[in-house]
């Protein structure tokens, strides 16, 4: 009878922690990205085509090409010693037209990492971004291609 009560006792102390879940909000990821910007002497259509071609020319993972003008694009994953957390970064380009004969490229830059705790599914989480370095890269390309 002992065993019985002491069993209720716990379960009665564990069952509001199970009922309203552990799961905690998700990171506020505001202010994690760096944002880098240039005006090319193109018609949107052209630079559309040339970033396309430097993200090529630069082998990221091309996830998104919207011919409205936006692309999302992610380095090669990469391990630190072959046991650390896997990490990428991920690449949003936007094309905004400014007049018919030159475009505004920005690029957003942020770093992921891959990971998951007991509660969720494994997935890339933001992480603040501290080199935007691949972001200057493809833009630097841009202007040569301009010139």
């Amino acid at each position: 009878m002992k065993h019985i009560v002491k069993a209720l006792l716990m379960l009665s102390l564990a069952l509001p922690a199970v009922v309203s879940g552990c799961a905690r909000a998700k990171l506020d990821t505001a202010g994690f990205a760096m944002q880098d910007t240039v005006t090319v002497n193109k018609p949107l259509d052209e630079a559309w085509q040339d970033t396309k071609a430097v993200l090529r020319e630069m082998e990221l993972d091309i996830y998104t090409r919207d011919k409205r003008g936006e692309f999302v694009a992610y380095t090669p994953m990469k391990r630190h010693f072959y046991v650390a957390t896997p990490h990428r970064t991920q690449l949003t380009i936007v094309l905004e037209s400014v007049s018919a004969s030159s475009t505004s490229v920005t690029v957003e830059t942020v770093q992921q990492v891959y990971g998951v705790t007991p509660l969720t599914y494994p997935d890339w989480h933001d992480r603040k971004t501290s080199d935007n370095k691949e972001a200057l890269a493809i833009l630097d390309a841009l202007r040569a291609r301009s010139s």
